[in-house]
């Protein structure tokens, strides 16, 4: 059960409820309005990372996911398994992911993200070795975009956390756009 109370769609600020339309209805958007001027701009980067950004979306997911379970954050790798498959994620990847880097399923890319992720997360800087490996591959569009993708997770999955933000009870009837 959350820490707080949700805000119900009436009590939300007009601009951000408007925000909401294209969205499904989940719990974290809920909970994001008691940050009444970082919700919308939180959103805007959310969005951007997800629909504009050039990163494959299959690494995308891997650095989230591997994020979420990091950060002990299930909200986050519940919603994000659905995205992960909706974006291509073969099954086998998507459960080798809580195995880390080594584990058979991953191409040499997917290895090199999975890294360069534990690194970010858990050393907040990767090594030049790892850095430069990764920017190699993706470039400096790509690595950048990785680099703010695991940012925003890590506050995202800290978030759902210590609100201990609720899975939906009938999320597997949506896909879920966060």
């Amino acid at each position: 059960m959350a820490r707080i109370p949700y805000v119900e769609p009436e009590q939300m600020p007009a601009a951000y409820a408007e925000l909401l339309k294209s969205r499904n209805p989940l719990n974290l958007y809920r909970m994001l309005p008691h940050a009444v001027d970082a919700a919308s701009p939180f959103l805007a980067l959310g969005g951007s990372l997800l629909r504009n950004s050039a990163l494959d979306p299959v690494l995308r997911e891997i650095a989230i996911l591997r994020v979420g379970l990091l950060s002990h954050a299930s909200y986050e790798v519940h919603q994000h398994r659905r995205v992960a498959r909706a974006a291509g994620m073969p099954e086998d990847v998507l459960a080798a992911i809580a195995d880390g880097p080594d584990a058979p399923a991953f191409d040499d890319l997917q290895r090199l993200v999975m890294r360069f992720t534990d690194e970010v997360v858990q050393r907040v800087k990767a090594s030049d070795v790892l850095f430069d490996a990764v920017r190699a591959r993706l470039g400096d569009r790509q690595v950048a975009e990785l680099v703010l993708t695991i940012g925003f997770y890590m506050m995202v999955s800290r978030f759902l956390e210590n609100f201990e933000v609720d899975i939906e009870a009938d999320t597997e009837a949506r896909e879920a756009v966060q």
